[in-house]
């Protein structure tokens, strides 16, 4: 069956695929914890570039904006000779003001302009001299990489492997386990670029794609005990982290089956596109069928121009298509959540049902509750001084769990192609709320 197959095809398949594995899901410990290879390289590029990267991401987001406007105001017709920037500077509307608005704040941020409100170190500071950086330094080097994780046939291989799991479970593709673990144990913003670029190509439907994008896309688990620390709890980090994973566990079961996820059409982005047939051929077991696919795939890649031509597009993609998103949500939210009571008042009516599952300091833990929407670090540093330990314990998991926060997954997931609204957003992070609260606080009355 796999005879027509040499060892140069073998070895295409399965070189890359490891570096792919190792860059990627495999977890390292470091000074600081555990994270991944690709976050540690990021980290260090950080480190040395931080001076000057606050003023890279603005003039990246300007640009865009200048760019866009121009796409805009031709009608895609300036950049007709070069499909992929068509494609990313030719907008709508909405994107378009949006890409124009997130300038004009970056603007504001880095020379302090305007109303304190705009740049000061709990809003746009966060973003433009925090974040921006950290997203800046991932996309490099996860955009770059990113083909050998997609391209050499190892989401083909554990995709005939997994579709017996995946498939029952979540409702998604074999090839879909990739994903998610590359997800899970790495940084949900690797996740988020990694399902966009699959839909692109054709190989997640609508719904699959925005089920993996907002199910499985978890900060890291370094970012998670940054987390615990805030609330003073490092020394219960495996009760904690276990508690997230049982918990979302759950909830990855359950949202692909109600609203708004389970009502996405199940079409390509390209509707011409057919169907993926999972099923493996006689004569071929899951392993053997899946090696066939990887081998397949890794064939038609010998390009080595190829290959880093699309890690600088897969670059470009995140850094002008998903920064400005980031910039525009993320300080609108921000500003709400600290200059409003916006998130307190809303928080209230779940007072009553804390008291039911008897949480200490109820009221106080209801204002931390709806307020992670905004960015998932907020309700720890609002609960951080709440006496109770189970409360402080449980704010820190349902803030991980919760999983949607605008200043950077809920951000990136509406300035990629990934089909997804800001109404989906809310209703998501509602239901992912309502599923892992009682969850998290029956296990926190067990721990405590």
């Amino acid at each position: 069956m796999l005879k027509e197959y040499t060892l140069k095809n073998y070895l295409l398949f399965i070189i890359p695929s490891i570096i792919g594995i190792l860059l990627f899901i495999t977890p390292i410990s470091v000074a600081d914890g555990t994270t991944i290879p690709i976050a540690f390289l990021a980290g260090l590029v950080e480190d040395g570039l931080a001076p000057y990267l606050s003023l890279i991401m603005m003039l990246i987001i300007v640009i865009t904006a200048i760019l866009t406007l121009l796409g805009f105001a031709t009608k895609g017709k300036a950049y007709a000779k070069t499909p992929f920037f068509q494609g990313l500077f030719t907008t709508s509307l909405f994107w378009t003001i949006t890409r124009v608005v997130a300038a004009v704040f970056a603007i504001m941020v880095y020379f302090e302009l305007g109303h304190e409100m705009f740049y000061s170190g709990d809003t746009g500071g966060t973003l433009l001299h925090g974040l921006l950086h950290t997203l800046f330094t991932v996309f490099l080097f996860a955009g770059l990489f990113l083909p050998l994780l997609t391209n050499f046939g190892l989401l083909e291989f554990f995709g005939a492997l997994m579709t017996k799991v995946m498939r029952p479970l979540f409702r998604l593709p074999g090839r879909s386990s990739i994903d998610a673990l590359a997800s899970w144990v790495g940084d949900g913003t690797i996740g988020v670029l990694l399902t966009s670029k699959q839909y692109e190509e054709g190989f997640y439907t609508k719904r699959e794609a925005t089920v993996i994008g907002t199910t499985f896309s978890i900060v890291s688990i370094t970012f998670s005990l940054v987390v615990l620390a805030e609330v003073g709890l490092q020394h219960m980090f495996v009760p904690y982290y276990l508690t997230i994973v049982f918990a979302g566990f759950v909830a990855a079961i359950i949202m692909p089956r109600i609203p708004p996820l389970s009502r996405k059409k199940d079409d390509y982005i390209n509707e011409s596109t057919e169907p993926i047939d999972e099923s493996i051929p006689q004569g071929y077991n899951s392993v053997t069928f899946g090696l066939k696919n990887a081998l397949e795939r890794s064939k038609t890649e010998t390009n080595v121009f190829k290959f880093f031509k699309e890690g600088f597009q897969n670059i470009l993609d995140m850094w002008m298509g998903v920064a400005p998103v980031v910039m525009a949500f993320g300080l609108i939210a921000l500003i709400i959540a600290e200059y409003t009571p916006f998130f307190s008042w809303i928080g209230a009516p779940f007072i009553p049902l804390l008291e039911l599952m008897q949480v200490p300091y109820a009221k106080e833990a209801s204002e931390t509750i709806l307020i992670g929407f905004a960015d998932m670090f907020l309700p720890a540093i609002i609960g951080s001084g709440i006496e109770s330990e189970m409360t402080r314990f449980i704010i820190a998991a349902l803030s991980v769990t919760q999983l949607i926060y605008l200043s950077e997954v809920g951000g990136l997931l509406l300035g990629s192609k990934i089909p997804v609204t800001f109404l989906d957003l809310v209703f998501i992070f509602l239901l992912r709320t309502i599923i892992t609260l009682p969850i998290i606080t029956l296990i926190a009355h067990f721990l405590f």
